[in-house]
């Protein structure tokens, strides 16, 4: 087993009778040189001076995610309608906050949430291989900007006070 993602995608890439190019190299090295999620766009902002210079496409960069997915090194996940990427090579295991108002993704780890799957699995005489939670709703931010946000009604009068 290959000890980086550049080392892995090489190889699944030699799998597939294709080769790690420049451009692809390139890409890579972006890709992991921090840890975040992103989206294709985030990503070309990011390759801007390499676009700019010829020295990557705005096709091979897309072409480059998908081949990423299909190696096991980045997971997919649909947003409305945004492609979000995230690694999934040599990261720990870990599951999301979703705000649906402003489009945060949290990631949070839960040793009880482990404990839960591990358990319903056994209970089935299941094998897991991996598990995957989004949660989806407001973020505090936005919560509380929605709960500042609607109108205050005034407290209701009793009869006798008419």
């Amino acid at each position: 087993m290959a000890a980086t993602p550049a080392l892995r995608f090489a190889e699944f890439l030699n799998s597939a009778g294709k080769r790690l190019t420049a451009q692809r190299q390139l890409i890579v090295e972006e890709v992991f040189s921090h840890h975040d999620h992103f989206d294709a766009e985030e990503l070309l902002d990011h390759l801007r001076p390499l676009l700019a210079a010829r020295k990557v496409s705005r096709p091979t960069v897309y072409r480059t995610l998908n081949e990423l997915v299909d190696a096991g090194l980045l997971r997919r996940m649909t947003l409305g309608a945004r492609s979000v990427y995230e690694h999934d090579y040599g990261y720990p295991s870990h599951d999301h906050l979703y705000c649906q108002q402003c489009n945060r993704l949290i990631e949070f780890h839960s040793v009880e949430l482990e404990r839960i799957r591990d358990a319903v699995a056994e209970e089935y005489r299941f094998t897991v291989s991996g598990h995957r939670m989004f949660i989806t709703g407001l973020c505090d931010q936005c919560r509380r900007r929605q709960e500042s946000a609607a109108p205050k009604t005034a407290p209701k009068q009793a009869k006798n006070e008419r």
